[in-house]
């Protein structure tokens, strides 16, 4: 791909991520995005490491993708935990002949799965994220692949830490206005200030141990409350 030709594809990609309603649609765009950029491509996947063990593909092209992930899941190796772990680009040219995952190539080519380019997209804490990307063919990415892919990581990475933001900000909000739901009905129903009622919620959420949203969404939905043993602010039901 012509550098010129690499830059307009990369500044639309990034116009396209912007106009993205929620992160499971930038997800879902990138991945679909990646196989239209980087040459030898035809299959793509995200995978996201929360708290460095608990391995999830967030999106994917085709269910092929997700069952190739699973055998690396299973297996313990891959491509693709390389790259997330390892901060790396992992590229392989032919699984028939790779020793590097001996617990996982043999399944992958029973998928019909010949080459393989992850790279790492993001590390925050303890969350990792890779892109990965799978083609039937041998020798399907080259050097042209990588330097691309890496081109489209970047880009990618910055547009799923927008979308991320964004998902944080309305998941407060919306539990937010949740709470304030939540003390309104204890205001009324034990007659309550707004801080005995929140002071309540959050010794229940401690008695129950469950997340005060959580208490919450209960709370708001089926009008159920357990209150705490007393203490404090009066909890007898009407």
């Amino acid at each position: 791909m012509k550098p010129e030709h690499l830059a307009q594809t990369l500044s639309d990609l990034a116009r396209t991520l912007q106009d993205e309603d929620n992160l499971a649609d930038t997800l879902n765009a990138i991945v679909a995005a990646a196989v239209e950029t980087i040459p030898g491509a035809r299959y793509a996947g995200m995978t996201v490491v929360r708290g460095r063990r608990a391995v999830d593909t967030r999106a994917a092209t085709d269910d092929l993708v997700r069952r190739i992930d699973q055998v690396q899941r299973d297996a313990g190796q891959g491509p693709c935990l390389d790259a997330v772990y390892e901060q790396q680009t992992v590229r392989v040219s032919d699984l028939a002949r790779e020793t590097r995952w001996p617990h996982f190539t043999g399944r992958g080519l029973e998928l019909g799965v010949r080459s393989m380019l992850s790279f790492q997209l993001y590390v925050v804490h303890d969350n990792l994220s890779a892109l990965n990307l799978y083609s039937p063919e041998v020798g399907a990415f080259d050097d042209e692949s990588e330097q691309v892919g890496l081109l489209f990581a970047s880009h990618a990475a910055v547009a799923m830490a927008g979308a991320r933001r964004q998902n944080d900000m309305d998941k407060a909000v919306a539990t937010r206005d949740l709470i304030g739901q939540a003390k309104g009905i204890l205001m009324e129903r034990y007659r309550l200030t707004a801080d005995q009622a929140f002071i309540l919620l959050v010794r229940a959420s401690q008695h129950t141990n469950i997340k005060v949203a959580e208490m919450a969404r209960t709370l708001t939905q089926t009008g159920v409350f357990v209150p705490p043993a007393r203490r404090g602010p009066s909890a007898d039901r009407r």
